[in-house]
């Protein structure tokens, strides 16, 4: 996916606030691409995905509005890896679809791919130049899930429990900001990872494209600076 300026990887566990830290960057002129809206498109009412999800799955699984009933499906694919598999058989071509066509029409000084999974599914981290890891205690994403949705905390650690691990996420990040403060923390951090961003996009400018991640890596604490 080598079109347009250098391509991010932006993931984190649910809660860590990865929507935060993609619109914070979207304000200095990133060009972002949120896998996870990609998908809402898709399961939204006429949405491209609905009549096969409708097909496979029955009206069960459909809201009153037409679009994906997801409190639903999500009971229904954690109680059955097969119904799992066969959601993401659906999606997942469809989302890498529109995913890959949106990245290379993106218009920015750089690309940030905001992918949820991008640890655990497909082949993203063969796809871009750097992997940021949104990273905050897993005590806070539970608290955080809790109140923004009607989840319990038993629901919100099973999808945690489904997700790459804290460690897993933090072994692959090449950058890494900490979301464990107030939201306005973010800001600093995210300055500071944008101006090596625009150095690495030059970079990839004078060159053919980048055989390799460079080596620098960047820990992002609360106030900005680098460490």
């Amino acid at each position: 996916m080598s079109a347009g300026g250098a391509l991010i990887g932006l993931t984190g566990g649910i809660g860590s606030g990865k929507t935060t830290v993609a619109n914070a960057f979207a304000a200095l002129g990133a060009a972002v691409v949120d896998v996870d809206q990609i998908a809402h498109a898709l399961t939204q009412a006429e949405g491209a995905a609905m009549v096969k999800i409708r097909q496979q799955f029955g009206a069960g699984v459909i809201a009153s509005s037409g679009a994906l009933d997801r409190a639903a499906m999500r009971q229904l694919v954690f109680t059955d890896p097969q119904a799992r598999n066969q959601l993401e058989a659906i999606l997942h071509p469809m989302i890498a679809t529109q995913t890959r066509e949106t990245l290379i029409a993106a218009d920015g000084p750089y690309r940030i791919v905001v992918v949820p999974l991008l640890v655990e599914k497909g082949n993203w981290l063969d796809q871009v130049d750097r992997v940021l890891v949104v990273d905050c205690p897993e005590s806070l994403q539970v608290e955080r899930v809790m109140q923004r949705s009607a989840l319990t905390q038993s629901q919100v650690q099973a999808i945690m429990a489904a997700q790459a691990s804290r460690a897993q996420r933090l072994e692959h990040a090449d950058d890494i900001i900490e979301n464990a403060a107030q939201p306005e923390a973010i800001l600093a951090q995210v300055a500071t990872l944008h101006r090596r961003y625009l150095e690495l996009n030059a970079e990839r400018s004078r060159s053919s494209g980048l055989s390799s991640r460079p080596a620098y890596r960047t820990i992002c604490p609360p106030g900005g600076s680098d460490s």
